[in-house]
């Protein structure tokens, strides 16, 4: 066999992979939106969840759930991000020279893939017990902010280390400080790839259902009304449509719909990031 014929077999496979991408990302985006559209009006959205005959939530709408996991996405939002990309940089920038800052990177990367049910035992012990919140909203959403951390942070050095160190070098020549070098060239030639972290980080959280399951969120809640409230989540909402419902045909078609707006949310966060990380892209080029 020749390098060609090994070139168009590599290339082959390469594009079987791909098409098989591709394929299963067009049916599962198609089944959702072909069996979540007929679910969709105006009372969908703005009404909650009301319970029917057989005592399942099949009736009304989805606003509770919705509002709960927008305010779950803005704990999220607040914690994770200036934690994750503040300490990054601190690490990155002021103690990358220490021996023992690989030791410390090298459990980050491990926590990035530790289960969810993890952090969701870790939020009960820590939020929900330590600290007294009890199932509340702010134990879920520190409970997600600590599980998509690493998430942030792995992404968020990458980004900083593919910074050329050339540019930092030139900035200090000049007599800039190195507040000063970070501010004003580090941080925002490494944006574009942080902003990739935070999209990643914020995909995750707003699927996830696990950690909630344990810190906070319940099936009849109303919307909260502070943190310390309990509340409903649309991937919680779906759960226990598809598993805990008798009237299985309704179920499965609100399911379906709570799916296409949870997807829809997912969607929208991610534009308002990439338009953002766009506008970087164009302005800081290296």
């Amino acid at each position: 066999m020749n390098r060609n014929d090994k070139q168009t077999i590599i290339f082959g496979l390469l594009g079987a992979c791909m098409v098989i991408v591709v394929l299963t990302l067009i049916i599962i985006l198609g089944s959702i939106i072909v069996n979540g559209i007929p679910m969709l009006s105006w009372d969908f959205l703005t009404r909650s969840p009301e319970i029917d005959d057989t005592g399942a939530q099949t009736e009304g709408g989805i606003w509770g759930p919705l509002v709960g996991t927008f305010y779950l996405m803005m704990l999220v939002l607040g914690f994770a991000i200036p934690v994750g990309v503040l300490g990054t940089i601190f690490l990155v920038e002021y103690l990358g020279k220490y021996s023992w800052n690989r030791i410390l990177w090298i459990v980050i990367n491990n926590l990035a893939g530790v289960p969810s049910i993890v952090y969701g035992l870790l939020g009960v012990a820590l939020f929900v017990g330590y600290l007294e919140f009890g199932l509340s909203l702010i134990a879920a959403g520190l409970t997600l902010g600590l599980m998509v951390l690493p998430v942030t942070m792995v992404a968020t050095r990458e980004a900083l280390e593919a910074v050329p160190q050339s540019l930092r070098d030139a900035s200090i020549a000049l007599g800039a400080t190195r507040w000063q070098t970070m501010r004003h060239h580090t941080i925002p030639y490494s944006m574009s790839g942080v902003l990739t972290g935070i999209i990643l980080s914020m995909s995750r959280a707003a699927g996830e259902t696990a950690p909630i399951l344990v810190t906070g969120v319940v099936a009849s809640a109303a919307i909260p009304n502070s943190l310390t409230d309990s509340f409903q989540a649309m991937p919680y909402y779906i759960y226990i449509l598809v598993t805990q419902t008798a009237n299985v045909d309704r179920a499965y078609a609100v399911a379906w719909g709570a799916a296409l707006v949870l997807v829809g949310l997912v969607v929208g966060m991610n534009l308002v990031a990439i338009v953002i990380r766009k506008r970087y892209r164009k302005k800081y080029k290296w």
